[in-house]
């Protein structure tokens, strides 16, 4: 039976203040305590990027600068986010679920969807969250919170509704009793605006939106004003899908600035190192690009995006660097910049594409065939490219654990190797 026809079982995975809980692993002295993860901790301008249940309850938010959390609790104690330790208890996290089930969808570094449809020798869906919460709990000493529902939105709703190290199972015959009471801003897929203009029109809690007329949602929000009302009442035929991870269309990377500043040599420095971020990242996708984009965000936090389409694919930095250096002395006001980013849209696999050689490009290319067939033989070997650990020491300033505004995705399918 096609599985868009029979009544699913999935699970959404949900880890409770991910980055923190894997320091308190890490570090069992800081378990109880009030704990948060800051870009610069150091710095009264830092933000906090997650905080420990315990920092919570005493206010501390995600977004809030590290002035305003040492003001609420002035015990908190800030930790500096590191990367690679996170990326690799998602990894082991993402391994145990591919155990139960090949159909894993990752969203994020700390939450992924499982379809467990056809999965019956691990017992009923209950059980299997459980072991499934317990073994993630033992091993690796993380909480997590499951929402089980015949759908992804259902699922992830579920997991929002107890934490930390709940398991909710939210049925479409219960939305009256279980989603329909909530708020409007707390149904995923409603942001601050949209949850705005839903109000405006006398639509406060989901119920409320269950029961709207669909023309007057198309109305305020178009086609997501029909998608959102259909969520509402339970309906949502997505699939978990184990390949939508690779689906890009951009890979960008921005960051903001230690200061609001106008020193262009600052500017450009960083600007540099974006660029070579973000071929770094193609480069794992074995990617190239046909349009670039900047983002400039002022002081006064005013942000605008200029982009660039270009008649033939890109793939390195000096390229890269080279149009968005183009886009910010086009457009920048010289007002004082807060963020910078840069974007590599129109993303095309390699694999996907023919290369266009010209005469003065085959010599190079020829070479770096050479050199790619070296580096193979290398990889037989010695078991790994042997080359790896040069592109991406830790101890390079545009990787290891330096805070990144937009996060990348492109290891989420490390659990697979």
């Amino acid at each position: 039976m096609n599985l868009q026809t029979k009544r699913r079982i999935i699970f959404h995975i949900d880890m409770n203040s991910f980055y923190a809980s894997v320091e308190m692993a890490f570090n069992p002295d800081l378990k109880g305590k009030p704990i948060a993860i800051a870009g610069n901790p150091e710095e009264r301008k830092g933000i906090i990027v997650t905080s420990s249940y315990e920092a919570r309850a005493k206010g501390v938010r995600t977004t809030m600068t590290v002035w305003q959390a040492k003001k609420l609790c002035p015990e908190l104690i800030l930790l500096k986010p590191n990367f690679e330790r996170y990326r690799a208890a998602s990894s082991e996290i993402f391994k145990m679920m591919s155990e139960i089930t090949p159909l894993v969808q990752p969203v994020s570094i700390d939450e992924g969807y499982l379809d467990v449809t056809e999965v019956k020798h691990l017992g009923n869906p209950l059980e299997i969250a459980k072991n499934l919460q317990n073994q993630i709990l033992k091993e690796l000493d993380l909480p997590c919170s499951i929402g089980i529902a015949p759908n992804k939105f259902l699922a992830k709703m579920g997991s929002d509704m107890k934490k930390p190290l709940g398991i909710t199972i939210v049925r479409k015959r219960e939305l009256d009793k279980t989603l329909w009471p909530l708020p409007i801003e707390e149904m995923y897929g409603v942001g601050e605006k949209t949850a705005e203009k839903l109000k405006a029109i006398d639509i406060h809690k989901i119920g409320d939106l269950a029961k709207f007329d669909v023309y007057q949602l198309r109305q305020i929000l178009g086609i997501n004003g029909e998608r959102l009302k259909n969520r509402a009442n339970g309906i949502d035929n997505r699939e978990v899908d184990p390949d939508a991870i690779h689906e890009f269309k951009s890979i960008g990377n921005s960051q903001t600035l230690r200061n609001d500043t106008t020193d262009e040599i600052e500017i450009k420095d960083l600007m540099e190192r974006l660029a070579d971020n973000v071929i770094r990242r193609m480069d794992r996708k074995d990617a190239v690009g046909k349009s670039v984009q900047l983002t400039i965000r002022y002081y006064d936090r005013k942000t605008i995006t200029r982009s660039k389409k270009l008649d033939t694919y890109i793939d390195n930095k000096e390229d890269l660097f080279l149009i968005a250096n183009e886009l910010f002395e086009q457009h920048w006001n010289e007002d004082p910049i807060r963020l910078i980013g840069i974007t590599v849209q129109h993303i095309e696999e390699k694999r996907n594409i023919g290369e266009q050689l010209s005469l003065f490009t085959y010599e190079e290319a020829e070479k770096k065939e050479v050199l790619q067939q070296t580096i193979d033989k290398l990889a037989e070997k010695f078991g790994e490219n042997p080359f790896k650990p040069l592109k991406e020491s830790g101890s390079d300033r545009n990787t290891g654990n330096q805070l990144r505004t937009s996060f990348q995705k492109d290891f989420l399918d490390d659990y697979k190797k």
